[in-house]
């Protein structure tokens, strides 16, 4: 089972992202994404074996953006590829058999193509406009998920991603989204990692006491 909640590390600097990782494994993040852009492929690497060893600490799953080789030679849980990475065929290839692969879909054929490449996971958005990411394609909205996920009826675990708040959880989910991936509102207050995970019923002690009931 994938968690219902990603975090997607945000920061000014590598040590920012490291910071901010350690405060979301702290938080109760079950799942985190090492998202860190325009550095070195060696240091990438280090960031990464350090995101490594904070989230092995919190036993919080790791996935790699962009990276599979960087993804498998640190162990982590996985790797998230984009429009423009290497197609998720080839990065099966290479990494573990047991490394989840994620990726990025804006629309229902970049859904279809996805699934026929076998990904572990889509995330699909943006949900609404955000400054995170730069030349974002136009925001989906409840509407757009709905019509996706109305279509598409498949087994493949599809995130909420963009601009999403604790406030959108709910209407989220009604559209048949599996999950959701934030960036910007957590790290703004880590403290709603808790929120966000009683919203979804993600939380592991929630899980507990569902499986014991």
């Amino acid at each position: 089972m994938i968690p219902k909640l990603h975090y997607i590390s945000q920061g000014n600097s590598a040590e920012e992202h490291l910071e901010n990782i350690q405060k979301a494994c702290t938080s109760g993040a079950e799942l985190v994404q090492l998202r860190l852009k325009n550095v070195s492929e060696k240091k990438f690497l280090n960031v990464a074996k350090e995101a490594r060893e904070i989230t092995a600490h919190f036993q919080t799953r790791l996935i790699i953006n962009d990276n599979y080789k960087i993804a498998k030679e640190v162990k982590a849980d996985g790797v998230h590829l984009g429009k423009t990475d290497p197609c998720p065929t080839l990065a099966r290839k290479h990494v573990y058999t047991w490394q989840l692969i994620g990726g990025t879909a804006n629309t229902l054929q970049d859904c279809e193509t996805l699934i026929e490449k076998e990904v572990d996971y889509i995330s699909l958005g943006p949900f609404r406009f955000t400054e995170t990411k730069k030349n974002l394609p136009p925001a989906l909205g409840l509407t757009g998920y709905a019509a996706i996920i109305d279509v598409l009826k498949t087994q493949t675990p599809i995130f909420g991603v963009g601009g999403i708040t604790a406030a959108d959880v709910v209407e989220i989910l009604e559209t048949g989204i599996s999950g959701i991936a934030v960036s910007e509102a957590i790290t703004r207050d880590f403290n709603t990692i808790k929120k966000f995970n009683e919203l979804l019923n993600a939380s592991s002690t929630a899980e507990q006491r569902y499986t014991f009931e």
